[in-house]
């Protein structure tokens, strides 16, 4: 049992890391809360500390996620995990992550919005289908300048290539998968509920390469 419950929790704990104010306050911003829209996303690290900084916690987030799955992996290799299967599994511990990243315990349960720490699960378990989601990404960034449309675009994008790949395409994914896929696509929509509501009112801010000119619209 011990096997089964301590990755779980371990990988929620390491998700929860707020690697945002941790970074940011290194780089000399006393409290990120107080930048922006106050958001601990590597989106409002640029705007409060710069790129090199948003980097390190872009790189940080996604380490997070990349760190569940690969824990997950071991602790089933290693020990008996009876209760769960291997792809389960890995799932769990990847949702367990991203919740971290969003409701982490550390700062009062206020945290991010989970497409970084939900990107490093994702390069790991479906990397291709994964690769074509950034792709959407990039390009919804690049047509629009939005980064918090595009962040929704990249979640729902890799739900529909999975959903196609396994029931039009006959591509041997496990359910489970295709299952996780859809709850993050459901996170990532749910987490970017106010980015929404600022795009409908077209009062949303584009992203731009300089730091200060960034507004609201923190998508990580």
């Amino acid at each position: 049992m011990l096997e089964t419950i301590l990755p779980v929790i371990l990988a929620y704990l390491v998700g929860a890391i707020p690697f945002g104010l941790i970074v940011a306050r290194l780089a000399g911003v006393r409290n990120l809360r107080d930048v922006g829209s106050g958001n601990i996303g590597a989106t409002n690290v640029w705007r409060a500390a710069g790129p090199t900084a948003a980097a390190w916690v872009f790189a940080g987030d996604i380490g997070k996620g990349f760190f569940a799955v690969m824990m997950a992996g071991y602790f089933h290799t290693q020990f008996e995990v009876a209760l769960l299967s291997y792809d389960l599994f890995l799932v769990v511990c990847a949702v367990m992550a991203v919740l971290g990243h969003i409701f982490p315990v550390y700062i009062g349960f206020k945290g991010g919005k989970g497409a970084s720490t939900g990107l490093g699960v994702m390069l790991i378990l479906l990397p291709v289908p994964t690769l074509i989601a950034v792709a959407a990404f990039l390009v919804v960034v690049a047509a629009t300048r939005f980064v918090s449309l595009a962040s929704i675009v990249g979640a729902v994008t890799l739900f529909a290539v999975v959903a196609a790949q396994r029931y039009l395409m006959a591509v041997d994914i496990a359910p489970v998968y295709f299952y996780l896929t859809l709850v993050m696509a459901v996170l990532i929509v749910l987490t970017h509920r106010q980015n929404i509501a600022r795009l409908v009112r077209g009062t949303e801010s584009r992203f731009v390469l300089s730091s200060r000119s960034n507004k609201a619209g923190d998508h990580v």
